[in-house]
């Protein structure tokens, strides 16, 4: 439902712009084939599809438009799209150049760490920042650290190799009670 919503959005800052042009086409009472000409510019190169056949390219285009020529109409559109159609990416290299293998991001293995039991520990955000002018419980609270939630450690997970999952011993660990947690799905 909330795709359904924002897919309606997204379309509509898109269309808007267009709906402007088709409107003030159709006040000054041009024909479609101009339009279709004028959409079908030189600004539109990567859609391999053409709009209309070549002949209708002949057509000079509209150039009185009361809201602006539609070129720069839809110029202000065209660096929209891109953003739009592009899936969310995660920053990780996929193989390294010398061997192929998968590489970890190194801001993961700085800012957090990766408990046995799946879970990430990291610092609250801002724990170092302008700390001249945060009162001291302020400052005490910043220096806990907090679990990530699901979403984070999935994504986190993905963000590094199996060389950080791995079982680790230390002397005197802080964080030896966390490791094994029970009863915890994640």
């Amino acid at each position: 439902m909330a795709a359904a919503v924002l897919a309606a959005r997204v379309a509509a800052g898109i269309i808007r712009p267009l709906n402007i042009l088709v409107s003030s086409t159709f006040q000054n009472c041009s024909n479609t084939l101009r339009l279709v000409s004028t959409l079908s510019g030189r600004h539109f190169s990567y859609i391999q599809a053409p709009l209309i056949s070549p002949a209708a390219r002949l057509v000079p285009p509209v150039r009185n438009l009361r809201y602006g020529h539609p070129s720069t109409i839809l110029n202000s559109v065209n660096p929209l799209l891109p953003t739009l159609l592009q899936p969310p990416v995660r920053t990780l290299t996929y193989c390294s150049l010398r061997k192929g293998k998968r590489k970890s991001v190194k801001a993961v293995l700085y800012r957090f760490l990766r408990l046995h039991c799946g879970l990430w520990v990291r610092k609250k955000a801002g724990y170092k920042k302008r700390l001249w002018k945060k009162k001291p419980a302020r400052r005490k609270r910043l220096r806990e650290q907090v679990f990530c939630n699901k979403t984070q450690s999935k994504l986190l997970n993905k963000m590094t190799t199996s060389f950080w999952k791995r079982r680790n011993w230390y002397i005197d660990d802080p964080f030896q009670k966390y490791h094994d947690r029970t009863n915890l799905r994640v």
